[in-house]
């Protein structure tokens, strides 16, 4: 193993069992199995039948419980998933190691070709943004709509906070952290999670806080939980470097659903001046900007997203409706 690669991790049929994840009301879990890599799904039975589906795409560090408030306010409004990407929450390591932005698209578009739910309504967070995007861009057929939360767009100068996030990617870093870090407390560490993510961590209640620290506890005992970090973080620094129409942003520009964007004012890891470019860049977009908001606005502000978003909803069905009266307009 040359020194620039990060150690291996057993295979999927040899992982310990962690300790089971919680499932709030109202919500069930299940494994998927696809070519190549086994996914956990989060869903919320929508509140009647005939909804469009929507599938919830998570962040690096994340998993699919991010989405469980925002999925239940729009149990009225869509069939909801939240998928945990490969490595993440209480999905396996995929099995060919590739955690790249086009590794968990890949994932992604297999799912929804396997299940047969597109087009979907896609919604994705920081590194599930540029994971969104992607999909978007090469699999149009599969989104009926996009809303990105602080997406993971390249920037050309990083915020000073969120260098130690793009730091856990070089080859080292993580097995460092791992050393330097060792006595931290689950406590500790979600208290500096929710220091970074939140614009008011304050906001988090004590209910949400003990769930966050028993989830990361559960994750931390898992033989591949920096390896998944290590690797995802590498996947957004190399999908910032590439070029041509691989490039995020030139995919962005390729981008056909109705966008909704959002952006927090008081995000440390995504600039907050990456708004007006994001708004530029998808050809039909919508900007949300909220200036008290952080990096995870659908769990500071739920109930704002869920607006903006059933905003978003109808005027997508209004054009679908202007477009189907439209050939019979001039007979």
């Amino acid at each position: 193993m040359s020194s620039t690669e990060l150690p291996s991790v057993p295979p999927t049929s040899v992982l310990p069992r962690a300790k089971a994840v919680r499932v709030a009301a109202g919500e069930q879990l299940r494994s998927v199995g696809l070519p190549g890599v086994t996914l956990t799904i989060r869903s919320r039975p929508p509140a009647r039948e005939g909804l469009p589906p929507a599938l919830f795409v998570h962040g690096l560090g994340g998993s699919s419980p991010n989405w469980s408030e925002l999925m239940e306010r729009l149990e009225g409004v869509v069939d909801g998933e939240a998928v945990d990407l490969p490595g993440f929450g209480d999905s396996p390591p995929p099995d060919d190691g590739d955690y790249s932005v086009t590794g968990h698209a890949r994932a992604v578009i297999r799912h929804l070709d396997a299940a047969g739910r597109g087009p979907v309504h896609l919604f994705g967070n920081s590194l599930g943004g540029a994971v969104a995007t992607r999909v978007a861009a090469v699999r149009p057929d599969l989104v009926r709509t996009l809303t990105l939360i602080s997406p993971a767009l390249p920037e050309l100068r990083v915020q000073r906070t969120a260098v130690p996030t793009i730091l856990i990617g070089l080859p080292g870093v993580a097995a460092l952290l791992t050393r330097t870090t060792g006595k931290w407390t689950a406590e500790q560490r979600v208290r500096g999670v929710l220091a970074l993510c939140y614009g008011d961590p304050g906001r988090v209640t004590p209910e949400a806080f003990g769930y966050a620290v028993e989830e990361l506890e559960r994750r931390l005992r898992l033989p591949y939980f920096w390896d998944a970090m290590a690797r995802s973080a590498r996947g957004i620094v190399n999908a910032y470097t590439l070029g041509g129409q691989h490039g995020l942003w030139r995919q962005a520009e390729r981008v056909l659903a109705p966008t909704l964007l959002i952006y927090g004012a008081r995000d440390q890891l995504v600039g907050y001046r990456m708004a007006q470019k994001a708004a530029r860049s998808f050809r039909h977009s919508r900007l949300l900007s909220m200036p008290d908001a952080g990096h995870v606005a659908m769990m500071e502000y739920p109930g704002a997203v869920a607006g903006a978003f059933r905003e978003l909803l109808a005027d997508a069905e209004r054009l679908d409706g202007d477009q189907t009266a439209a050939p019979g307009a001039g007979g």
